[in-house]
């Protein structure tokens, strides 16, 4: 019985030492890892609205 005493008492002390304190605070600029959603198109952003009116009425 002294044994199981003892072990639960180690239990416990191991325990004590593990949850006593709350872990460090992680930074919300830790957390967040901001990306933009697709890659960059150059060609994509290069169209001209005016373009067609050069083509079409010219």
């Amino acid at each position: 019985m002294e044994q199981e005493h003892k072990t639960a008492d180690e239990a416990g002390a191991a325990r004590r030492l593990r949850f006593s304190r709350l872990p460090e605070r992680i930074r919300w600029d830790d957390m967040v890892e901001e990306r933009p959603a697709v890659t960059h198109d150059s060609a994509r952003f290069a169209y001209n609205p005016d373009e067609w009116l050069v083509r079409t009425c010219l």
